[in-house]
Parts: structure tokens; sequence; C-alpha cells
């Protein structure tokens, strides 16, 4: 039999006190560059279909083009803090939690979201330990059926998007060619490294400005993708992908072979965007600070990597650094600015998954099933392996 438990609250209330139907909670968490809203008035209305009462913290939405007026006509009620009313048995999060997230939860309540278990672990298991649930969206799994759910992809389609239009507006050229009364301009030339789905929306975006797009990924299957996108594939070593679909971390002596033979499209190019990460690991460094100083002045570099230690040496987090007349950026906040379609397509992989969760009226946590089984972390014994998120993957 599965393993799974119940929110008491779901069916009803202990003997003699009224029935309460299953409270789910939207906070207002824009702070910084963070500009998404983990529910969109279309996600509530659904939420509200499968039986939740949804409360959303007012100006949830608003950075992300959601009124509070359009959630209210979701079905949702717009309250000024969460803390103020009933407690939440399911709050559905962008951000990672923090302690003001745990003061709202029913005694059994369910946090899901981009919990970001490596990190902050130590939190998660003593909220486990008191009774509450941590699903993390970044750890449910890569399969066919989970498709729908898979947030980090969703994410990462949007990072990858944003990521050229950063470089578009921050490069001192043209993307496309153009033939002028004062002369024909060469297109720009675009390197992407790591051909996941942020790097594959990237080689895209880019091909439809007009550049010409190389690609690179130590994987010898995206070959067919990179091409099938238009894209030029930069011929190097490669190496087989691990399951899930990630390219597995490589040895010194692979990596040495892969930096020569990208030494020259790295010269040549006037945007780069790097994109490699392996899960639960320090991104591998794919550029080197020489490779850096031979590119030529006026080139850009966008590391989306930058957060989990970077693909180019020197990039930092948020951060534009310089090197030689070549500029170096590590955005952190890319998904977040193409924010309402983030949003929607957030909301959309999170309703997806709840609607596996709700049996009979009842949110039901089910250790067993293929999909939410993997993706709890707390209350567990241990963090999962490799629990960060991968290129997807990544800012992706």
């Amino acid at each position: 039999m599965a393993s799974s438990h119940s929110l008491r609250c779901v069916i009803g209330a202990p003997m003699g006190l009224p029935f309460r139907p299953m409270h789910l909670g939207i906070r207002n968490e824009q702070s910084g560059n963070e500009r998404r809203v983990a529910a969109t008035p279309t996600s509530v209305a659904s939420f509200t279909d499968l039986g939740f009462v949804v409360s959303v913290e007012t100006g949830a939405g608003i950075p992300a083009g959601f009124t509070d007026t359009a959630y209210t006509e979701a079905g949702a009620s717009v309250v000024e803090d969460l803390r103020s009313g009933d407690s939440i048995d399911l709050l559905i999060k962008i951000a990672p939690p923090s302690e003001s997230d745990r003061e709202l939860m029913s005694a059994s309540g369910v946090i899901l979201g981009l919990v970001d278990p490596t990190a902050n672990m130590d939190t998660l298991t003593a909220w486990g330990e008191s009774g509450i649930t941590s699903i993390s969206m970044e750890m449910v799994p890569r399969t066919t059926l989970a498709q729908s759910m898979d947030v980090l992809s969703s994410q990462a389609t949007s990072a990858g998007y944003a990521a050229v239009l950063l470089g578009v507006t921050k490069l001192p050229k043209f993307m496309p060619m153009l033939v002028t009364a004062a002369g024909t301009i060469p297109p720009a030339n675009v390197l992407i490294l790591g051909v996941g789905v942020a790097g594959l929306q990237a080689i895209a975006t880019a091909k439809r400005l007009g550049a010409i797009v190389y690609a690179y990924d130590i994987r010898p299957e995206t070959k067919e993708q990179v091409e099938s996108l238009g894209g030029r594939f930069v011929e190097a070593e490669t190496q087989e992908m691990e399951e899930g679909g990630y390219a597995r971390a490589v040895d010194e002596e692979t990596a040495e072979k892969q930096r020569e033979a990208l030494a020259s499209a790295v010269k040549d190019a006037d945007l780069i965007i790097t994109t490699a990460q392996v899960p639960g690991r320090r991104a591998p460094r794919l550029i080197d600070r020489s490779m850096v100083e031979a590119m030529r002045p006026g080139s850009l570099i966008i590391d989306m990597a930058a957060a989990s230690g970077g693909n180019v040496e020197g990039s930092a987090p948020d951060e534009t650094v310089v090197v030689n007349d070549v500029t170096i950026l590590g955005p952190t906040d890319l998904a977040s600015r193409v924010a309402t379609d983030s949003s929607r397509m957030f909301g959309r992989n999170v309703l997806e998954l709840v609607k596996r969760m709700v049996v009979d009226g009842e949110l039901t946590v089910d250790h067993e099933d293929p999909v939410v089984g993997p993706a709890i972390v707390a209350p567990i014994s241990s963090p999962p392996e490799g629990a960060n998120p991968s290129e997807s993957e990544a800012s992706e």
C-alpha cells in the first residue's frame, strides 16, 4: 500500500467543530528583482474548482501584470497579509521558504514550490519534524509523465529567451545583417554553451533575430537539436548524458580538450551565452580568463550559471565585470524579466502537480506516487542527491 498522509482539515474538522475546506495561500514575493507570482488568476480559478479556498496577498501579481481585481474575479480572497486569516494548508512559493512562511502553516500543511532543498535542508527538516511537508518543484522527475509539471524547464525557457534580449540591449552592434546605403553590416556571431532547455531557447531566439548562431554541448546527441534550429554545432570532445537528460560532470582531461576546441569559437564570438550546469554541483568552468582576453573588444558574455559558480572565470552573480574590454554579466533574474509568461507557466506546472495530490476532495501526499514522491524533500532523513537546480534549467 502506498505510503501517504492526508490533511485532516480537508475532509472536515474534529467532531463538534465546523467544516473547514482546504486553504491555499499565495504570498506577495516581490523583492529585489523578483517579479513573478506563484499562481495567476487563471490557475487560481482552477484551484477553486478543485475545492480550495484561495487567499492571495495584496499586490502579489501586479509586477507580473495580474491585478488584485483579476484574482478576486477568479474566486480568490485578496488579503493584506496571509497571517491575518486562517492557517494555510497548501502554500505555493516562487522564492525559497522563510520563517514567516512557517507561521502561516497549519499543523500538517504542505509547502510547494522552488524551495531550494540543498540550501534550505536544515529549515525544511525542522519543519518536517513539526508536521510540515515540503515539496520541491526542482525535484520533479524529468519524465514524460511529469512533463507538464517541469518547472525548471518552463523557467529555463523564459531565461534563455531573456538572455538573448539582454544581449541585444548590451551588445554594441546589430544582430542581423543589414544592407544599407552606408554599406553592409555583417550579422553578429552568437555562441551558446550548453544545449539544454535554456540553450535551445537562446539558439532559437538569436536565430530569429538574424544572428549567426553556434552552439556547443558535451552531449553529442544535441548536435541534431542545434541544427534543427538553424544553429551550427561546434565539434569538440563529447560525453554521454546521464539519466534525466543532464550532462555528466567531466574529468579534467576531457574538460581541457573541450577548452581547446572552444577557444577558436569563443575568440570569434560577439555574444556568448553560457547555460551549462550539473545538478547539485558547481557549474563547470568552460571559459577561462585567457579565452576572454582573446575576444574582440566590445564583445559580451552572459553567464547564466553565475549563481552556481559560473561557466566563465571572473563572472559573479548579478555583477558586471569587464576584462580587457569584454563585458561579463551574471544575471540571476532572467526568468523574472519576462514575469507574465514565466508566472503563467509556473502556475500551470504547479496546478498539474496539485491535481495529482487531490483525491476525492482530499489533499494527499503520496510518497509512492512516481511524480510527487521524488519531489518530497521533507520530512526525510537526509537531503536528496543533486537537489540543486540544473541548467535547466537553470536560471534557466
